[in-house]
């Protein structure tokens, strides 16, 4: 067969299910999502992934013996947390897209608006964000998903910048509208301690950098 007519294999879905297995006992959802939430809560509180499983099972309140029906390792509850959270943020990101857009008529209304929004999700989500990032370092099953997650919300943003295509003030909208949601991504990583750097937060003005971090964005953005 030539190799131009071979199908290409789809890549293997990165989420709770592909990394743990299904127990056959009808109230196996509600344990997973105590065991879920438990190891979350530890890894959240210790900024690491250093627990045990039997402190999953005390918090959780679900058996040794329930936790490894679910999870073959340690490793695959970390990834299933990673997961979840992984979901979470994608579906905040979207919902405050779609919120904005719907409310914001021109560009000069969205990108400040925008990176006071995203500086909120990236807030909430830090904890994991940081952990999600360490692992993807060494973790192939955690780095691949991560990267396309990352391109997703590159593509989202700049998909919803390019809805006001009139105030661009280059004939290359898109290339200005990646390279704006990259300066905000990197800004607000740098100052929420995210990426490999593990670089401790300035001592710069939350609200005062959101400011001038969207008006720099959109003078860039429209000027010509």
């Amino acid at each position: 067969m030539p190799a131009s007519s071979r199908a290409k294999p789809k890549p293997e879905p990165f989420n709770v299910d592909s990394v743990s297995r299904t127990p056959q006992q009808g109230r196996s959802k509600a344990s997973l999502e105590r065991m879920l939430g438990a190891a979350r809560a530890l890894m959240v509180e210790r900024g690491s992934e250093d627990f045990t499983l039997v402190e999953v099972s005390k918090r959780g309140n679900v058996s040794i013996g329930s936790i490894y029906l679910r999870f073959e390792s340690k490793d695959n509850l970390v990834r299933a947390v990673i997961a979840k959270a992984m979901e979470d943020l994608a579906a905040a990101e979207t919902e405050m897209v779609e919120r904005l857009t719907a409310t914001c008529t021109t560009l000069r209304d969205f990108v400040p608006r925008y990176v006071e929004a995203y500086a909120q999700v990236l807030t909430e989500n830090a904890a994991l964000l940081r952990l999600a990032m360490a692992r993807a370092e060494h973790d192939p099953l955690v780095a691949a998903p991560g990267k396309a997650a990352a391109l997703r919300a590159v593509a989202q943003a700049r998909d919803a910048m390019l809805r006001y295509p009139d105030e661009f003030g280059s004939a290359d909208h898109a290339t200005r509208a990646e390279a704006a949601y990259y300066i905000i991504f990197a800004t607000l990583a740098r100052q929420l301690s995210l990426g490999s750097s593990r670089e401790a937060v300035t001592d710069y003005d939350w609200e005062e950098l959101k400011r001038e971090l969207g008006r720099m964005c959109l003078a860039y953005l429209t000027a010509p």
